[in-house]
């Protein structure tokens, strides 16, 4: 059975999570095939785990900014969407090339994604462990310390993910840096009095462009990472769009991931 591609485009925060959610809730509903999805962020946003506080990231330098702040139905930590590509990858517990835990869930998808990087010459491997007490005053980053399965590139983390699994299945996301500005990064991801620490947050983190002898485009990129998955997986993948029910649920769950009452007080089901 075929996968479904669902090939880069760029859109707003908020959008870009109510799809995600919707293709979520139809595949695990209706046990469809997987979908793998690539985006990127437009106007720069910044993405809280669900689980996080609104204190944990420097809510007035976003204000200040005009830096979208949305909340995820995955756990981790916060993302800054910026220079960097993200992946989705939905799946039903129908499917039987994942196995039913995130760990390793975990690592098949970052094996995927480090076979799709070596394609463009970078040698990415899965972290063994977290690194959480060596980066306690980074904490509130997602790229401030790589948990198990996670990427590394000569020991900096290059893609940072996320999951939750409800309803039947599994929705995993994560963002790979195509550049990184550790010290912007620290300012809005950070308290005010943590920004000496981006050199810190410079040495944990690294980028597609830094290990590549020539720019390269998004859209090569993705091809890259997308030929890891097949390569990986031993899968088909078939370029597709929403289906008219996705599109549906996407337009339901904009309302929430707009409102105050999801992104602040997470006051909403999942």
């Amino acid at each position: 059975m075929a996968w479904r591609l669902l090939s880069h485009n760029i859109s707003n925060i908020f959008e870009s999570m109510a799809i995600d959610e919707a293709i979520f809730i139809d595949t695990a509903q209706n046990k469809k095939s997987p979908t793998i999805r690539f985006y990127g962020t437009y106007p720069a946003a910044i993405s809280m785990g669900y689980f996080q506080e609104l204190e944990d990231i420097n809510i007035n330098k976003c204000r200040d900014e005009g830096i979208d702040i949305v909340r995820r139905i995955t756990g981790g930590k916060s993302v800054f969407h910026f220079n960097e590509i993200t992946y989705c990858v939905v799946a039903s517990n129908n499917d039987k090339i994942f196995p039913n835990s995130i760990a390793g869930t975990y690592e098949i998808i970052s094996k995927c994604i480090a076979r799709g990087l070596s394609y463009l010459g970078i040698e990415a491997y899965l972290a063994e462990g977290d690194r959480t007490s060596a980066h306690q005053a980074l904490g509130t980053c997602c790229f401030s310390a790589p948990s198990k399965s996670e990427l590394l590139v000569d020991g900096r983390k290059i893609c940072g993910s996320a999951q939750t699994r409800k309803k039947g299945g599994f929705l995993q996301h994560g963002s790979l840096l195509t550049s990184f500005d550790a010290r912007r990064t620290a300012a809005l991801l950070l308290p005010a009095d943590a920004l000496e620490k981006s050199d810190d947050l410079n040495n944990s983190v690294t980028s597609i462009d830094e290990h590549m002898k020539r720019p390269i485009n998004v859209k090569d990129i993705c091809e890259k990472i997308k030929m890891g998955f097949i390569a990986e997986l031993g899968i088909e993948l078939t370029e597709d769009k929403l289906t008219a029910a996705e599109e549906k649920h996407k337009n339901e769950l904009l309302k929430k991931y707009k409102s105050s009452h999801w992104n602040m007080e997470r006051k909403e089901k999942i």
